[in-house]
C-alpha cells in the first residue's frame, strides 16, 4: 500500500546528527513514522514532538502524500542564556507514494501529543467483494 522514496533518508538523518546541521524548506530533515493497516483504512504516524499544529503542510497530488513540518525556536527573553541545545529545529518532510487502492480524496488528520496521524480509508473498488454468476440454471444433458 506503501513506498518509501528516498533509501538514503536514514544515511541522511544519521549525517545531520553527526555534524549538527538541521534541516531547511530546501533540504529538511526526515521524521519518524510508522505505517500499519486497521481495519478498512490505513493508518501513517509521524512523530512531530514540539512542533506548532500550524507549522503542519499536508499535501496530496494524484497518490503522492508530502509532510512538512517546522520546529521553531522558542521566544526567550534578553537575559536567557542557552546551556544546552539538543533538540533539532528547522524543517521536517516525508514523501510517501500511495498505492491506487486508498481513497485519497478522505484523507483525515489529527494531531496529539506530537503526533500526526493520518487516516486513509481503503477504496471501495480495492475491498474484496463477491461476484455472482450469471446464466440459465437448468442441467443441459451432453449429447455426442
Amino acid at each position: 500500500m506503501l513506498m518509501r522514496t528516498d533509501p538514503f533518508r536514514e544515511l541522511d538523518r544519521i549525517a545531520q546528527q553527526l555534524t549538527g546541521v538541521t534541516g531547511t524548506w530546501s533540504r529538511p530533515s526526515a521524521m519518524p513514522m510508522d505505517a500499519y493497516r486497521e481495519g478498512e483504512e490505513y493508518v501513517i504516524a509521524l512523530d512531530l514532538p514540539g512542533v506548532a499544529k500550524d507549522a503542519i503542510d499536508i499535501d496530496v497530488e494524484r497518490n503522492m502524500l508530502t509532510v512538512k513540518a517546522e520546529r521553531r525556536p522558542a521566544v526567550k527573553a534578553d537575559d536567557v542564556q542557552m546551556e544546552l541545545s539538543e533538540r533539532p529545529l528547522g524543517v521536517f518532510s516525508r514523501q510517501l507514494v500511495l498505492a491506487d487502492t486508498l481513497d485519497t480524496e478522505r484523507i483525515t488528520a489529527d494531531y496529539e501529543a506530537g503526533v500526526l496521524t493520518l487516516r486513509i480509508p481503503i477504496a471501495e473498488r480495492a475491498k474484496p467483494r463477491k461476484i455472482a454468476i450469471g446464466g440459465k440454471s437448468e442441467p443441459r444433458q451432453i449429447s455426442g
